[in-house]
């Protein structure tokens, strides 16, 4: 959206000149002559950017300042004037103009002025938005219970430690991005957060999407490239199911993990990057390393600090706050007035296990949110079929019949029910059950 100029002067020749200039640097420009003038077209629209004219007819533009910065506290003022002394420029600023320019005003320079306002004004909107979601961000992360409450004030401790790799351990669901996210806040947000699905990487492009590649050191690298390593530099580098990157590749990360050096694809230049690696996975990494799959000089060097975030259902005190905390975030995304629970859904979140965590929590709110029009929440989705247990002829039960079995085996048994259960869906499956397709397909025993 174009940045909106009010324009108030009582030279008309100057205005309509003014505001065809500025039009063409992408302003939407209003003008008036007079205060009166200026009153009645803020009534209508809030400017962005006000160019106030001092002397006007009826009355002194700094005169009008406090009114108008009581009314539209954020809107930037230029005030113009024909008398530049610097008292006059000290008593505009005093009065909330954000900046003076003298008569004969030269048009570049209040272009340029009106473009600085308009940049600062996006630049604050942008800092309020990132306020706000962090805001978000830490009304989920205040928690009840006991072993969610350690795992945040470990990670409050963590933070002092610049460049030590953090390894988050959990279930699929259990809110590993957001707990990274909040490392990253609680460093005060230094340089970027690049986030990195290991899972999601093409097998042959892994190398060169996490350390870039210099021009030629493939068939289509036509030019030199940074990659995410080098990007994150300064900030968090956060490895999601890190437990998904190749055998060759752990050999690499592991030398930047120790000296924060890496080289590009085909190059020969030692590079460096301060980025810390926060990495992720939902798989048993000691059993990974006992399998060969997982090397176990980088999972020593990963899980420098282990934090281990407990699924929902053994924190059943957090789930009726972080409902509401879910529902406040996603009536504003949805532009849908703030609503409760009945105490039928109350009783609903107590009793639900909640087998995906907070990502099935946040998925049952939202199609709440745009499928039921009450007043408030009901959850019926969450309603059991019955209040017995489902029993083995029940064609939505999962049973796995006989003496126990290893996990990985009822896993894949689990795996295989679920794509039985949407007729052979493979891609609906593996997000059903919140996995990437890759490890759907070796969970399923394919791969």
């Amino acid at each position: 959206m174009s940045t909106h100029l009010l324009l108030v002067d009582d030279d008309r020749t100057f205005a309509a000149l003014a505001a065809s200039v500025l039009r063409q640097e992408g302003f939407r420009v209003t003008t008036t002559h007079s205060l009166h003038d200026a009153r009645a077209a803020l009534s209508r629209e809030a400017p962005d950017v006000v160019v106030l004219d001092r002397r006007l007819p009826d009355g002194d533009g700094i005169d009008f300042l406090p009114e108008l910065r009581t009314q539209f506290p954020d809107t930037s003022v230029l005030l113009v004037t024909a008398h530049g002394d610097i008292a006059n420029a000290v008593e505009a600023i005093k009065a909330g103009a954000r900046d003076y320019l003298s008569k004969p005003v030269e048009l570049d320079d209040l272009v340029l002025r009106a473009r600085r306002a308009a940049a600062d004004l996006q630049l604050h909107e942008r800092l309020r938005q990132a306020e706000s979601e962090l805001g978000g961000r830490h009304r989920l992360l205040r928690p009840r219970s006991p072993a969610m409450s350690a795992a945040l004030q470990m990670l409050e401790r963590i933070a002092t430690a610049p460049r030590s790799a953090v390894l988050l351990l959990g279930e699929t669901g259990v809110g590993k991005e957001v707990i990274a996210r909040h490392l990253h806040a609680l460093r005060g947000g230094q340089g970027p957060f690049v986030h990195v699905n290991c899972a999601a990487l093409p097998a042959t492009m892994v190398e060169s999407e996490l350390f870039g590649h210099e021009r030629g050191a493939f068939t289509d690298a036509r030019a030199a490239r940074r990659g995410l390593v080098e990007v994150a530099n300064g900030g968090v580098l956060f490895l999601d199911e890190v437990g998904e990157l190749p055998l060759g590749l752990q050999a690499k990360l592991l030398t930047f993990l120790d000296q924060g050096a890496f080289r590009r694809l085909g190059g020969t230049v030692e590079l460096q990057s301060t980025a810390r690696v926060v990495a992720a996975t939902n798989r048993d990494l000691t059993r990974e390393v006992a399998e060969g799959r997982f090397r176990e000089d980088l999972y020593f060097r990963l899980s420098v600090f282990r934090v281990e975030l407990p699924p929902l259902r053994e924190r059943r005190e957090d789930v009726l706050p972080l409902a509401e905390s879910l529902v406040a975030e996603l009536c504003a995304e949805l532009g849908r007035r703030p609503v409760g629970f009945s105490p039928a859904a109350v009783k609903r979140l107590e009793r639900y296990p909640f087998p995906g965590n907070v990502r099935e929590l946040r998925n049952v709110l939202e199609r709440a949110l745009v499928l039921e029009t009450g007043p408030a929440l009901e959850l019926q989705a969450l309603e059991p079929r019955g209040d017995a247990a489902p029993s083995p002829t029940d064609p939505d039960a999962f049973v796995v019949p006989g003496p126990p079995r290893p996990l990985e085996e009822v896993e894949r048994l689990y795996v295989r029910h679920v794509l039985g259960r949407l007729d052979g869906r493979r891609m609906e499956a593996a997000r059903a059950l919140g996995l990437s397709y890759p490890t759907f397909l070796r969970r399923l025993g394919e791969e």
